[in-house]
């Protein structure tokens, strides 16, 4: 659901609009102009009567290869569709079960056709919204991840392969882990952001249930593709809990080492 924010009606899919000085910085269902994040839609990741249930799973998934955008089961992730083989490959999603495997190239191999790592998360199209202009803005909602077992030929320009699911099929299950504590997270989330001086709605991040919490953090803040694929991999929520907390805090130490003192 779209609301109106401090800077008026939004489109969705769409930024605000921003003066050529100000920066974004997209949180999963929030957007940062200047210094602040603001709510654009209330949409939740947890499980509803349209989520994918295990006998829904292919055995084949088209392939999205990207650097530093990651998806996680109880995360979203918003993206915006130029290219005409990934036109393609949301159109035939679309068609059928509407996943997409969001996957991260392996360093070093930035090319057309670059390495990539064998574990990746599969996303279902929960939105779209057709512009003028020939693009697709989209929101994948994720779902289960998967282990590349072996890579397909090319369909329509984009990449596919088969896939297994086994080692994660826990994420189709609604993970209710009471033991975590959703203020010391949301305290070292606030240190590692303040450090950066970005801020966020906390009265909205504290309604999240934890594996939304966990999980939209991990998509969202602004680790390094090498962390995020830390998490992709992280079996379990209370693994991924950890190690956003772990990086929040060595973050936000080693950029006040980093910061210059006075003399």
């Amino acid at each position: 659901m779209i609301r109106e924010i401090r800077t008026g009606l939004v489109s969705q899919g769409r930024p605000p609009a921003t003066a050529p000085d100000q920066r974004l910085f997209r949180l999963t269902d929030y957007w940062l102009v200047g210094d602040t994040i603001e709510c654009l839609n209330e949409n939740s990741a947890m499980q509803n009567v349209f989520s994918t249930r295990h006998n829904d799973l292919p055995d084949e998934l088209p392939l999205f290869p990207l650097t530093g955008a990651v998806l996680l089961p109880n995360g979203q992730l918003p993206l915006n569709i130029f290219e005409p083989r990934y036109l393609n490959m949301v159109l035939d999603a679309l068609a059928g079960p509407r996943l997409i495997g969001m996957v991260q190239p392996l360093p070093g191999t930035e090319s057309d056709l670059p390495e990539l790592h064998l574990t990746g998360c599969a996303g279902r199209v929960v939105s779209f919204n057709e512009t003028r202009d020939d693009r697709l803005l989209i929101v994948l909602g994720g779902v289960c991840r998967f282990d590349i077992v072996k890579e397909l030929d090319a369909r329509r320009g984009y990449r596919q392969s088969v896939v297994n699911w086994e080692r994660f099929a826990h994420d189709l299950d609604q993970e209710r882990d009471l033991d975590l504590e959703k203020k010391g997270l949301l305290d070292s989330v606030r240190r590692y952001l303040e450090q950066r001086n970005l801020s966020v709605e906390w009265e909205v991040l504290k309604d999240l249930e934890i594996p939304e919490l966990v999980d939209t953090l991990g998509c969202s803040l602004p680790f390094s593709p090498r962390e995020k694929q830390g998490l992709v991999e992280a079996l379990i929520l209370r693994d991924r809990y950890d190690l956003v907390s772990a990086l929040c805090e060595f973050g936000t130490t080693s950029l006040a080492e980093a910061s210059p003192r006075p003399q």
